[in-house]
């Protein structure tokens, strides 16, 4: 089988269409990374009051962090067939963009293992949006959740770096 067909191949699907857990056992255990995104777009009234620390369920973006931490370290309970990762750590940060009154998410996930961890940052992303709705639902109920999507993805072993956005890299 060529090295395209390979890559093309779905992972999680048996030969009968049935889904299966990927056996990651044989993979070198690596560094791994990732980085992912989202955006919560709101009125520009809901912004100021976010900023202002005015939101009357409490501290929005301590709230939407801890929620997106604590998704990420949940993430195999929640996506079927996703293996259960130790995390190193996990960040949830914050931008605003009162030009386009919107809340822009940047998580990250880290460990070292035999599987990636970008649904773990993607989790992270996506639940962290949700509690920002929740937190905003009261005043706001035309928020939009949108552009959750993965940034970049590592692994790194000894000597060398495999990124999403690179070849190879020495170091």
């Amino acid at each position: 089988m060529t090295k395209a067909k390979r890559k093309s191949k779905l992972t999680h699907i048996d030969a009968k269409g049935r889904a299966k857990m990927v056996d990651v056992g044989s993979k070198p255990s690596t560094l791994r990374e990732a980085v992912a995104s989202g955006a919560v777009y709101m009125k520009k009234e809901t912004l100021r009051l976010i900023t202002d620390g005015k939101i009357a369920k409490g501290n929005v973006f301590d709230t939407a962090r801890l929620a997106g931490i604590m998704a990420a370290k949940r993430t195999c309970e929640l996506i079927p067939l996703c293996h259960q990762l130790n995390l190193h750590n996990v960040s949830v940060d914050f931008n605003i963009d009162k030009k386009r009154n919107k809340v822009v998410i940047e998580t990250r996930a880290k460990c070292t293992g035999q599987t990636g961890v970008e649904m773990e940052a993607l989790t992270a992303a996506s639940i962290a949006a949700l509690a920002i709705y929740d937190m905003c639902k009261a005043v706001d109920k035309n928020m939009v959740i949108s552009n959750v999507r993965l940034i970049e993805k590592s692994k790194k072993y000894a000597f060398l770096v495999f990124s999403s956005k690179s070849r190879c890299i020495r170091r």
